[in-house]
């Protein structure tokens, strides 16, 4: 038990000896210029989670959406973001979802609609 746990808390140091992070990282890097980013929901059902990492790291990280929120069908909502390269996605819980990789260009306004 002691090797896994071992184990993890390396991997663990690793990560954050790379710059990765789990939680996906910041949205706004400092000094960065900024781009907005619109998810619309397409689909039939609420959107539960959204995730957003810079292409750098090794997840999607944690849902950017708070406790409890969802965007109903028909709907949006918008994310600031330093302009760059980033991995978005989203979904409903039990339902369907999307991936994409994107790059924001400075000051532009980008939607990505999730449908089902």
């Amino acid at each position: 038990m002691n090797k896994f746990l071992a184990l993890g808390v390396a991997a663990l140091a690793a990560v954050a000896l790379a710059g990765c992070s789990i939680s996906g990282g910041d949205l706004i890097r400092p000094g960065q210029p900024t781009a907005t980013l619109i998810i619309i929901n397409g689909s039939y059902g609420y959107l539960d989670a959204i995730v957003i990492s810079d292409c750098d790291n090794f997840t999607y990280g944690f849902n950017r959406l708070s406790d409890g929120d969802s965007i109903a069908p028909g709907d949006a909502r918008s994310f600031t973001l330093s302009a760059g390269c980033w991995d978005v996605g989203g979904g409903e819980f039990g339902g369907g979802e999307a991936y994409e990789r994107m790059t924001l260009s400075a000051g532009s306004v980008t939607r990505f609609t999730i449908t089902d």
